[in-house]
């Protein structure tokens, strides 16, 4: 079997200043993604339907309100699988590389993407989070930071995303994506079968000013439901998931319809409780 196409080595430390990033926080803090946002998600949906067969499931178990959509990282395409099966409207807080002269930059600022200063402890990029948060905003972020370089989830969370479930009590919806890290092999001919599953949303008990083991160990348990799901979709295949993940969708869609809660489902993250107590 051929090996997948190579994906360019990541650049770690951005050289530039804080102050070069301040207009990208100021945008995104005044008001939410332009008309730009809409024009992309629809564009990125059908090349996702069309070339990867991309199928998303559980899009339904997003919340009104304050979220932080949590996907695991293995493509530059994962902003848009992530975003393409929800009408809500996704801020991603990016690598600040993204962000500089070019159209794409332009794109990015304008549809709701703001920067996180890589190398550097970035204080603007959590303050535009919150304010996104505060508005009843959506916020994406990656557990794992960078990307998997193989496509199986990362085993370390970053505590960012603790840190911000924690101190904005907004619901966390881990979000599972199948097939990714191979989407880069549409030059050599082979378009990978994308599959997203949607979690159900977990809560954690807020806390005014989380401690760092805090942070983690919320980290650790949001990393740990995309595992699960993640693993369960790899293990099935593309084609089996895909089966499994709509029988599953036409049982919660059967029983919101006779009023009775949705079951979980066998062997996956949302079996555990929706909301999780902190540690003190």
């Amino acid at each position: 079997m051929a090996d997948d196409a190579k994906i360019k080595a990541q650049v770690y430390k951005d050289p530039r200043p804080a102050e070069k990033f301040a207009v990208y926080h100021e945008r995104v803090r005044d008001h939410g993604p332009e008309w730009i946002y809409e024009v992309v998600r629809v564009l990125t949906m059908l090349n996702a339907l069309l070339l990867f067969r991309a199928r998303g499931f559980g899009s339904e178990l997003v919340p009104d309100g304050p979220v932080i959509m949590a996907p695991n990282h293995a493509s530059f395409m994962d902003h848009f699988f992530c975003g393409a099966f929800v009408r809500r409207h996704i801020q991603f807080m990016a690598k600040s590389q993204m962000f500089g002269r070019g159209p794409l930059s332009w794109v990015y600022t304008h549809g709701g993407v703001f920067p996180v200063r890589r190398g550097h402890h970035d204080e603007d990029a959590f303050v535009s989070a919150f304010k996104i948060l505060e508005r009843g905003g959506v916020v994406g972020m990656y557990v794992e930071g960078g990307r998997s370089r193989t496509g199986t989830v990362g085993t370390e969370a970053k505590p960012g995303i603790g840190r911000l479930a924690l101190e904005s009590g907004a619901p966390v919806v881990p979000v599972a994506i199948l097939g990714s890290h191979q989407v880069r092999n549409w030059k050599r001919g082979r378009l990978p079968r994308v599959v997203v599953q949607y979690g159900s949303p977990v809560a954690f008990d807020p806390v005014e000013s989380p401690t760092r083991e805090q942070q983690q160990r919320a980290a650790d348990e949001i990393l740990s439901r995309i595992q699960a799901m993640h693993a369960e979709m790899t293990e099935l295949g593309a084609k089996a998931t895909t089966r499994k993940l709509a029988e599953r969708a036409r049982e919660r869609q059967l029983r919101f319809e006779m009023g009775r809660p949705p079951a979980p489902a066998p062997g996956s993250a949302d079996e555990r409780p929706g909301r999780v107590p902190v540690k003190r």
